[in-house]
């Protein structure tokens, strides 16, 4: 017999009783730990100011960290940083997101530049970024006609995002400037 007969398929009820973080991969659960580098924490925390500083006084909108994003009853991703508009203020992320930001360690590469991106891309998540702390860069990813196209790699440059409902922007120079 193979393993996989063995394994167990997870649904979100069982997902909402576990101690730490987690995400739930089609019913297999993904531990993130150990904790974030404090690099990363900071990357996400300059990048969530300035999405929250940009979109200003737009009451539609809001910028979280870390909060789950439910896409179905055994799949539940949790980004970085994620930009959501006119959503239920749920126990989770019910509906895809403007922008979500992955910050890649190594532990998390395959999964935000694999598993993840393309989850994102078939739930229509407009723009999907993933941020590079080492190398000090970000790549962002723009969907059109249903594909992510990447939009370059930012490090010192600006991007406006100009298909969210509530205008916002990066400045990557300043989210970056403390760690060069």
């Amino acid at each position: 017999m193979s393993i996989l007969n063995y394994l167990v398929h997870y649904t979100y009820e069982d997902y909402k009783l576990w101690d730490g973080k987690w995400e739930l991969f089609e019913g297999f659960p993904i531990a993130m730990s150990p904790a974030p580098t404090i690099t990363h924490q900071a990357i996400a925390n300059l990048i969530a100011y300035q999405l929250t500083d940009t979109i200003g006084n737009c009451n539609r909108c809001l910028v979280l960290g870390e909060e789950d994003y439910k896409l179905s009853d055994d799949t539940v991703l949790r980004p970085d940083v994620a930009l959501i508009c006119d959503e239920p203020h749920d126990a989770y992320i019910t509906k895809a997101p403007e922008i979500i930001v992955e910050i890649i360690s190594k532990s998390t590469a395959k999964n935000d530049e694999g598993y993840k991106f393309d989850k994102y891309q078939a739930e229509k998540v407009m723009y999907y970024i993933i941020i590079y702390p080492n190398e000090l860069y970000a790549k962002v990813y723009k969907l059109i006609n249903g594909k992510y196209d990447k939009q370059g790699d930012f490090s010192t440059q600006s991007y406006n995002f100009d298909n969210t409902l509530c205008q916002a922007s990066i400045d990557f120079d300043k989210v970056f400037q403390r760690f060069r």
